[in-house]
């Protein structure tokens, strides 16, 4: 090796040990939080945060492709009502469960797709938006299969990871995967081919690129983490039924991603932090639940609109700014 390519390499060895570090703080944080809060109200927040990350970053690849979806939530009901159905009434295996769960809200998605990716802009929101309540509508109507507004109940867990603890590890080791998975997804030449797409489609298009192959392609990796979302979270909650995936469940997974930021991995991760934890840890102040959380919600958006990834930057800013006022 040369000296140029020896000085080439160091620089970007360090800056991959940099950028693993908060990841690894992180992990390391979550792994010793148990043995900090106990089999408690916290260990359950924390449980539901890592859950929800997993279904953020799935949809999270849709946003960095250049598109919004609104009817994520029908995803994350094909994979937990497939999942809960085939453990409550087939005795399949949890993990079987687990992975035909995932495989049915890909090839839903892979079926959609087809479709709603030859849409652009406004057209692509409705139609997200129109077929998870048409999604939602089914699992109502349905009843035969589905239970109808009832819901299913009586959900188990895995055998092995039954107790709240356990399940938790579960939880964090499936939500670690995803992230490693979808982040290196993002930093390879796909990701930089995706990156191409919502930057220029039509610019991606003249210089050869797949575009409709590449969006099917993250659409479906997107759907089947939503099934995995799914299915997780009703062995977690033990009970399923359609109001739990309308509209509403879809924009939580939106806002997780803008509150945490777009532009990056870390965006679903700290937007699910924020977002799921903050309304359960203002529980105690019941009547003022809600208005500070949406004061929080304000506050955040005024001063950090890239979302809360930004915050390493205004903190430098606001350094900057002093040490020019102390000159």
């Amino acid at each position: 090796m040369t000296l140029e390519a020896a000085n080439t390499v160091a620089p970007a060895a360090k800056l991959g040990r940099m950028r693993l570090l908060p990841a690894g703080i992180v992990v390391a944080s979550a792994v010793v939080l148990p043995f900090v809060t106990g089999e408690s109200f916290l260990l359950y927040i924390a449980t539901l945060v890592a859950i929800y990350a997993i279904g953020a970053m799935g949809i999270h690849l849709i946003f960095r492709v250049g598109q919004f979806s609104l009817g994520q939530a029908a995803f994350v009901g094909v994979g937990a009502y497939t999942s809960s159905l085939l453990t409550t009434n087939m005795n399949v295996s949890w993990w079987l469960a687990l992975v035909i769960g995932a495989a049915a809200s890909a090839l839903v998605g892979s079926i959609v797709g087809l479709i709603v990716l030859r849409l652009k802009g406004v057209y692509f929101v409705l139609f997200t938006f129109t077929f998870g309540e048409f999604v939602r509508q089914i699992f109502v109507d349905w009843t035969a299969v589905t239970n109808g507004s009832e819901g299913i109940s009586g959900i188990s867990a895995p055998t092995t990871f039954s107790s709240p603890m356990s399940f938790y590890y579960l939880v964090l080791s499936l939500a670690v995967v995803t992230s490693i998975v979808c982040g290196r997804l993002l930093v390879s030449q796909f990701g930089d081919t995706v990156d191409a797409i919502r930057e220029s489609e039509s610019l991606a298009l003249s210089n050869g690129v797949p575009v409709f192959k590449i969006k099917m392609i993250v659409f479906i990796i997107a759907c089947g983490v939503g099934g995995v979302q799914g299915s997780l979270e009703a062995s977690f909650v033990h009970y399923i039924s359609p109001l739990s995936y309308g509209f509403s469940e879809s924009l939580k997974l939106v806002v997780i991603n803008v509150i945490g930021g777009l532009n990056t991995l870390w965006g679903p991760i700290l937007g699910a932090i924020f977002i799921v934890a903050l309304p359960e840890l203002l529980r105690s102040w019941v009547d003022y639940q809600w208005v500070l959380y949406g004061l929080a919600l304000i506050l955040l958006m005024r001063y950090l609109p890239g979302g809360l990834f930004d915050i390493g930057e205004l903190v430098r800013s606001l350094c900057k700014t002093a040490r020019r006022e102390n000159r």
